[in-house]
């Protein structure tokens, strides 16, 4: 019999650390679905290389549980540290996919919110509920549902389990396939209205509440002037918000095709505020040449942006130091890009992290961000417990659309070609809406199917 997490969360609190319980179970739940019960779902395979296979379906195993007919998913820009092999402990063959939104199937005997048949939206991070964090609606930070011991030696602090995004943080099965079981699934599930479709809903898992977090937790103040560095789904989002906050500029830093497409969606009652950056035009590390630094520099005054927002990610090595240092695992994380945001930001500005940093950096300024009062705030992976319902209120009102950053609409059995374009920014994809064989029919504003 299989030890419930509930379970395991008890003997954590008394004092036994057997971390091997709960992973062991996690790794039983993918192998007891009905026998012949199968279905298609994206799986890791190895560095650089997913699959959609047939796969065992779940089924429930502890009584807080419920299984979901994935009607919607997609494919996060943090998904492609995955394929490439940058986040430790993936496993052969699980199950990718931290964003996804469905119809209940079946419940658990101590369901008590949660109704078969009702559409929901799961969080990406899975929360307890009760702990110190959940009561605070820091649902990323649950002391309960990652007992991944590595990681809390690492940051010197656990995080929350993550759906689909391997053992270092709990080893859950993710929801780009056609099932999924949701744990605690009366903490974890927010009910979709009937006004709101899946394409609107569905990304209210991770990518709005991520980007609205990073704008907020940094804080943006009327006629704040912001740099975003990296303009994908995260990254536009965020631009919106902070505009939305009250930003009298927004420059994004990135290249083509987003910076393109990012103007093209760029709502109209902020096209003033719009400023565009390729970096990529610039020099890097130069002394006589233009640099970002110094065009931040030039587009605010001479002083720079009051506020940095960093949406890109650790992984990417502009010069060869870091490259080569990140080859040999001399560094796990490029500070490329946080130094970028130091340096070109005002004295006493502020700095947002959000692209995922997994270890260790080198070559970081910390004398700039000491010597200039610059704050540095990790805005850690949001808790989306904290927002999703003032979100899901904006998107009823019209005040948010979504769907200013969707470009494509997916089958689920080509996800795998997907993942390997969306990784090459072809095809102009930015954020895409993975239909499944339970999908509804499309919305209106939704991208036209797109067959690979």
């Amino acid at each position: 019999m299989a030890v419930s997490q509930a379970a395991y969360a008890a003997e954590k609190a008394i004092g036994h650390d057997d971390s091997s319980i709960l992973e062991q179970d996690i790794s039983n739940y993918e192998k007891t679905g009905e026998q012949g019960e199968t279905m298609k779902a994206l799986c890791w395979m190895g560095k650089q290389k997913v699959e959609v296979r047939d796969v065992t379906k779940p089924k429930i195993v502890d009584d807080g549980d419920v299984i979901l007919k994935v009607t919607g998913s997609t494919v996060c820009g943090s998904d492609l540290h995955l394929l490439h092999g940058i986040v430790v402990q993936l496993k052969k063959g699980d199950i990718l996919g931290h964003e996804f939104c469905g119809v209940v199937e079946s419940v658990g005997s101590g369901v008590k919110k949660v109704q078969t048949g009702k559409r929901y939206v799961a969080s990406f991070q899975i929360a307890c509920g009760d702990c110190f964090f959940c009561k605070q609606k820091l649902s990323s930070q649950c002391e309960r549902t990652n007992s991944n011991t590595i990681g809390k030696a690492m940051y010197g602090g656990q995080t929350a389990g993550l759906f689909g995004f391997s053992h270092f943080v709990g080893g859950f099965a993710g929801g780009q396939a056609e099932y999924v079981r949701v744990p605690l699934a009366d903490v974890n599930l927010l009910e979709i209205p009937d006004d709101v479709p899946d394409e609107k809903a569905l990304y209210l898992s991770d990518v709005l509440c991520t980007s609205y977090n990073c704008a907020h937790d940094t804080a943006i103040y009327e006629n704040d002037q912001v740099a975003v560095f990296g303009a994908g789904p995260i990254g536009q989002m965020a631009g919106f918000f902070a505009a939305d906050a009250g930003a009298s500029k927004i420059i994004f830093v990135d290249t083509e095709p987003r910076l393109t497409f990012v103007k093209e969606h760029w709502p109209a009652k902020y096209a003033s505020k719009l400023e565009l950056v390729d970096f990529k035009q610039l020099s890097f590390g130069a002394t006589n040449k233009e640099t970002v630094v110094s065009r931040l520099k030039e587009l605010c005054g001479g002083r720079g942006p009051d506020v940095a927002l960093e949406c890109a990610a650790g992984e990417y090595a502009k010069g060869w130091a870091h490259w080569l240092e990140m080859m040999v695992g001399a560094e796990t994380d490029t500070s490329e890009i946080i130094n970028e945001m130091i340096e070109g930001v005002r004295n006493y500005g502020r700095c947002g992290v959000t692209g995922v940093y997994v270890g260790y950096t080198n070559h970081f300024n910390i004398g700039s961000m000491m010597q200039r009062g610059i704050r540095l705030i990790g805005n850690g992976q949001a808790p989306v417990f904290k927002y999703w319902e003032e979100l899901l209120k904006k998107i009823q009102t019209g005040e948010l659309d979504p769907l200013q950053m969707v470009s494509h609409r997916v089958r689920m059995e080509d996800l795998d070609k997907v993942y390997y374009k969306f990784d090459k920014r072809e095809d102009g994809m930015q954020k895409v809406f993975v239909e499944t064989k339970h999908s509804f029919p499309a919305c209106a504003g939704c991208p036209a199917l797109t067959k690979y």
